[in-house]
């Protein structure tokens, strides 16, 4: 047996869960669930007003895709995979010479791990370094938003908001402006 790895299959566009269910009904029949114990579809939760009433529902985040944890190294998994109803075929490498030749290319871990919400390190890190509290008083220069280029100083600091008031000084006059700690950087 192989080693599992991710891979991307492209469907017909909004037809995502029918393409999927398609495809774990073929796997089943044909005892192929441990090859390919992951059939995924990437969604998000989209908050939305419907007459008044807040609203929560999945939106696909690449429509027209599916992901799949599977071993390709038993030859019948591909070919029960690209003949299932709705799915259109592997995302891979084309071959120059032969255009019907399309070898499935697996995903790189990192984006795996972004795809399946897996937090790496890295950013870790950066929710760290915004965890770092600024001060009353503190000179701070604006990074984004219309505001952008300008300094000012701390006025109040919204910890669990994670936004402060900015006394900026627009046209001579002070302004105070609330930001988020991603729009300001400590001036050194």
């Amino acid at each position: 047996m192989g080693e599992l790895k991710w891979y991307v299959v492209r469907s017909v566009s909004g037809q995502e869960k029918k393409a999927k269910n398609y495809l774990e009904t073929e796997l089943g029949r044909h005892s192929l669930t441990e090859l390919v114990p992951q059939v995924l579809i990437p969604v998000e939760k989209v908050f939305e007003m419907r007459n008044g009433k807040k609203r929560v529902r999945e939106r696909n985040l690449y429509p027209g895709y599916i992901i799949i944890h599977a071993d390709l190294s038993h030859g019948e998994v591909d070919h029960i995979i690209t003949s299932t109803p709705g799915v259109i075929g592997f995302l891979g490498d084309k071959d120059k010479k032969d255009a019907s030749n399309n070898k499935p290319v697996p995903l790189h871990i990192t984006e795996v791990n972004r795809i399946l919400g897996i937090v790496d390190e890295a950013e870790q890190q950066v929710d760290a370094a915004l965890d770092k509290p600024y001060v009353v008083g503190e000179l701070v220069k604006v990074v984004d938003g219309p505001f952008n280029g300008f300094s000012g100083n701390v006025d109040e600091v919204f910890e669990e908001r994670k936004k402060l008031n900015v006394v900026v000084k627009i046209f001579g006059r002070s302004q105070p402006v609330e930001l988020s700690y991603t729009q300001v950087e400590k001036e050194i």
